[in-house]
């Protein structure tokens, strides 16, 4: 199987405390990888770190060949080839969540409006917020914004959808919605890396688990092995926090 995104042991540190200490991930195109662990395991700094908004102390990564932790490229241009969905939605405010969603097409694709728009409003569309394309997103509930988020992040077709606990900031009530796009775009065949402590959506969406403990991937697998049959003691505490 070929990776389409590898990282080999990546360190990161913030002062003394070192956050990532080796990992290392495999995802094949099309494949589905749900990230879980405590809060401050290193999740979210992991994801950050792929998408170059931190950058690494030691390792590689590879997208679709390319060494993007090369210090020399262009962190935008790789960028423009992954699509990042924050915890905090991230949008604009001052911006119309039609402009939301087809900035980064014609900031970084130099696409003409009329085109960015006919796709913006068609991926609207998809997402059930077509009504929405003329509304700020302060008019908007916080599911309908991360959503917007999810479509701003699709729309320049990304070659890897990066989710950093995309539901951890909604009321409970507010992330089904958010949860059946992602399985719809997983559906799809959409490459996607998820930070995630929805355990029974990573177990019916995800292909692989990996548990990520104090920095390290102390185990991972099929959502059955690693969710259902856990080897290590640490996943199994984790897992109880979730069974009761």
């Amino acid at each position: 199987m070929t990776a389409l995104l590898s990282a080999t042991h990546l360190w990161k540190s913030f002062g003394d405390r070192d956050v990532l200490r080796g990992v290392s991930l495999d995802l094949a195109r099309h494949e589905v990888v749900a990230v879980i662990g405590a809060s401050g395991s290193g999740k979210s700094t992991l994801l950050r770190c792929l998408d170059l908004l931190e950058p690494i102390d030691d390792g590689r990564i590879l997208l679709a060949g390319d060494d993007i932790s090369d210090p020399r490229v262009d962190a935008n241009r790789v960028r423009s080839r992954l699509g990042f969905v924050f915890q905090g939605f991230n949008l604009f405010p001052h911006l119309s969540v039609l402009d939301n969603v087809t900035l980064a097409s014609r900031v970084t694709r130099r696409e003409k409006r009329a085109d960015a728009e006919a796709r913006g409003r068609a991926i609207l569309e998809r997402v059930g917020l077509a009504d929405k394309a003329a509304e700020h997103p302060d008019r908007l509930s916080g599911g309908q914004q991360q959503r917007v988020a999810i479509a701003r992040a699709v729309a320049t077709d990304p070659e890897v959808l990066l989710l950093d606990e995309i539901t951890s900031a909604l009321d409970p009530e507010l992330v089904g919605e958010v949860l059946e796009l992602v399985r719809a775009l997983a559906e799809e065949g959409t490459t996607i890396l998820m930070a995630t402590h929805e355990m029974a959506f990573a177990r019916d969406v995800a292909h692989r688990v990996l548990f990520l403990d104090e920095g390290r991937v102390l185990e991972e697998g099929t959502p059955a092995q690693v969710l259902g049959a856990p080897r290590e003691a640490r996943t199994r505490a984790f897992l109880s926090r979730f069974t009761g």
